[in-house]
């Protein structure tokens, strides 16, 4: 996630923090016996569903490179014995009819032939010799790479973004809009470098490279329609809540926004997640909240959604003003939300219902309709990645709320698992997305957690006193405050989640927090630090983020409980109590991010999205090796921090994983100036490995300022046009041809 717009919190449930849980423990016999004995999750391991790793699994692996320095370079930097490569950049053609990308912004087509913006997650589909999807490895592939942008719009465009046509008014540099109006082009552009860059590539002597007009090149942009997919005895509550001016029957909606970390199915298809979507939409002009319910209300203002025009005096506001172009086209008034018609078929208050969910889309069938999973829930999404499968067993795929405060969430498919589904498109992704169970985590102060089913049966959900839910399919919609009602965990800022294949354990980032939701009275045991960053950026709360792991219990994916520990805390080396993790100056880190475990290697890959620590060196790649849950054991976290100018102490019992250390926790990458680290995929052979460049430069003044950008990568390394920052999906192969990282 770019660090672009600020993050709205929008969770003000009552839901308990851990101090309230313990309570609610001790009076459970069950759980109130295991905090007597003090079990810790060395011993939560030995419980049924939670044994080590299974016998006759490969040893661990060992790394196989000297941890990088830290480093603010304007470049790319890896070990001793790597290489990269730039594959494709912003604006770089799919077609060789389009021209190549200036980087001066003078372009004159709409975007949606050229690669898109903010590169993120993404992954790799193998091609046969018929064409069709295989796990196999090939020659040929296509690469599934998603684009959350968002800020940096100002470099698409000569002299920044227009917000005035006439008169020249700017945005500034963090895409603030300054309430005027915007040129078409330019808004058309911008709709068309969000959404999802589908490329085939072919390996060469020279190593991969894209292959240009290609049938299977396409671009998924925010304008692209999607079919709206829910289970057959709710679709028509899920529809009612989709109506438009464009479909007046909700069946269908238009486009994919910011998406940011992604999903792979087993049978072959790509899951793009919509993440900071609420920022898009406004609510201006005549009609602003007449004919709007408290319902309605309610759930704009839970989900961070414009609820009235921006308030007199205001010069700036968050967003993009796409709906301010002087043009009687929907594809402009579509992002004004005002109710500014009798009813929801004929305006587009209800526009802002059709995003925020998990967008399928198959990548080697350029014809497909991509679908929108609505039974996986509409929130903030951050990746959706599927437990290892099971023949016969139903699906788990796992997913962040990527805010503040905000949850992790489980859907478990109706449809059981069977292989012979591979290569079967979305038609399988009828089969297993369309219907099943979704749930949201809570983590108990002992070590254990317990998934709770979002649903109206549940008289917690239907009795919400905060919102009426009308139906299931409402609950889906607005899975936040189903979320609310069950009194799921706040979590520090759910971001990516990652499977490890050795043992089914997943992962999540949680990567930072602020002093306005964690202070040492506002701890947890699974969000458990509240400090000072003495230094640098001077961020309180939890600046530095961690890495939570569960177990489900039986190693199923239908359980209803698992076990759960801390697997590593960012800290700078000298943050002292806050450096739980004991790290050092070779691998301290700030604010994870991206999360990805290689099959080949074993290797957890940790990619950053830090402010906390880039005054000392840019954002990184870093490569630990995962162990287990429950190898570590319990610990006392020590907190102290300034609130309101009077300093707070306390502690907090947390679980936390076995100390790493340098042999078990290295920096791989270091990015260019400005950038974060973010999406990652490889190889089948583990020897080469695609890692994405997002917004380099991101903090670079307006272009109309004539100043220089924070960053000139990769121009100033020789991929394109020198001069403006791009970002970039870059391939990394050992000199030797040797795996990644061993």
């Amino acid at each position: 996630m770019s660090h672009a717009h600020p993050d709205t919190l929008c969770n003000l449930s009552n839901n308990p923090h851990f101090q309230d849980v313990l309570a609610q423990s001790l009076q459970n016999p069950a759980r109130r016996g295991l905090l007597r004995g003090g079990l810790g999750l060395a011993g939560l391991a030995l419980l049924p569903g939670c044994a080590t790793l299974a016998s006759g699994m490969a040893a661990a692996p060992t790394l196989g490179f000297a941890s990088l320095d830290k480093s603010l370079l304007d470049n790319v930097m890896l070990p001793a014995g790597y290489q990269y490569t730039v594959l494709h950049a912003t604006g770089d053609a799919l077609d060789s009819s389009l021209p190549a990308y200036s980087n001066q912004g003078i372009e004159t087509d709409d975007w949606s032939r050229r690669i898109g913006d903010h590169h993120d997650g993404m992954d790799l589909y193998y091609i046969d010799a018929q064409g069709r999807y295989t796990e196999q490895a090939t020659h040929r592939a296509v690469l599934c790479v998603n684009h959350e942008s968002s800020a940096d719009a100002h470099f698409m465009h000569p002299n920044g973004q227009t917000s005035n046509g006439v008169s020249g008014k700017k945005f500034d540099q963090f895409g603030n809009w300054d309430l005027g109006v915007r040129p078409e082009l330019e808004v058309l552009k911008e709709i068309n470098h969000h959404g999802i860059s589908v490329v085939e590539i072919v390996h060469t002597p020279q190593g991969w490279r894209v292959k240009q007009d290609s049938p299977l090149n396409r671009r998924f942009t925010a304008q692209t329609p999607a079919r709206i997919s829910g289970p057959r005895a709710d679709i028509d509550d899920i529809r009612s809540l989709m109506v438009t001016r464009w479909d007046t029957s909700g069946a269908m909606s238009r486009g994919t926004l910011n998406n940011c970390g992604h999903g792979k199915t087993p049978w072959g298809t790509y899951l793009g997640c919509e993440e900071n979507w609420a920022f898009y939409f406004q609510a201006t002009g005549t009609g602003t909240g007449a004919g709007l319910s408290a319902k309605e209300v309610a759930s704009r203002k839970r989900y961070g959604v414009a609820t009235a025009a921006p308030a007199a005096g205001v010069t700036k506001a968050v967003g993009q003003g796409w709906h301010t172009v002087s043009s009687s086209d929907d594809r402009f008034a579509r992002w004004n939300l005002a109710a500014t018609a009798a009813s929801a078929d004929k305006d587009f208050r209800n526009e802002a219902n059709t995003f925020g969910f998990i967008f399928e889309i198959d990548p080697l069938a350029p014809d497909s309709t991509p679908a929108k999973r609505v039974a996986m829930g509409r929130f903030a999404h951050e990746a959706a990645v599927c437990g290892v499968p099971k023949v016969g067993e139903p699906l788990a795929f796992y997913m962040g709320c990527d805010s503040r405060n905000e949850y992790i969430y489980k859907f478990v498919t109706k449809a059981v698992w069977d292989p012979r589904d591979v290569g079967a498109g979305m038609t399988a992704g009828d089969k297993y997305l369309s219907e099943g169970k979704l749930y949201v985590a809570r983590f108990d102060a002992n070590g254990q957690g317990e998934w709770l089913e979002l649903s109206l049966t549940d008289p917690r959900v239907a009795n919400f006193g905060g919102y009426k839910f009308a139906n299931q399919g409402d609950v889906w919609v607005n899975a936040r405050l189903a979320a609310d009602a069950l009194g799921a965990t706040k979590m520090d800022r759910p971001e990516w989640g990652a499977v490890n294949h050795r043992n089914g354990e997943i992962y999540f980032s949680l990567t930072n927090n602020n002093a306005v939701n964690r202070t040492p009275g506002k701890v947890d045991a699974a969000n458990p630090r509240a400090y000072m960053d003495l230094d640098g950026n001077k961020g309180t709360g939890n600046p530095n983020g961690h890495i939570i792991r569960f177990k489900e219990a039986g190693s199923s994916s239908t359980a209803k409980g698992f076990v759960w520990d801390i697997f590593l805390f960012g800290a700078e080396e000298d943050a002292g109590d806050a450096n739980v993790s004991g790290l050092t100056a070779k691998n301290a880190f700030s604010s994870p991010d991206g999360l990805w475990f290689s099959k080949a290697t074993g290797i957890c890959w940790i990619q950053t999205d830090d402010n906390a620590m880039t005054d000392e060196t840019n954002c990184m790649l870093l490569a630990a090796i995962p162990g287990q849950v429950g190898d570590g054991g319990k610990v006392t976290v020590k907190n102290k921090m300034l609130v309101n100018g009077v300093e707070q102490t306390g502690t907090q019992e947390t679980f936390v994983g076995a100390t790493l250390g340098e042999a078990k926790l290295r920096r791989f990458l270091l990015a260019p100036k400005g950038s974060e680290v973010t999406g990652i995929t490889e190889t089948v052979d583990g020897r080469t490995l695609f890692v994405n460049i997002q917004h380099p430069g991101e903090l670079s003044k307006p272009v109309s300022s004539g100043q220089e950008p924070q960053s000139l990568w990769p121009g100033n390394q020789g991929y394109g046009k020198p001069g403006r920052p791009r970002s970039a999906t870059i391939v990394i192969t050992r000199q030797d041809g040797g795996l990644i990282g061993l």
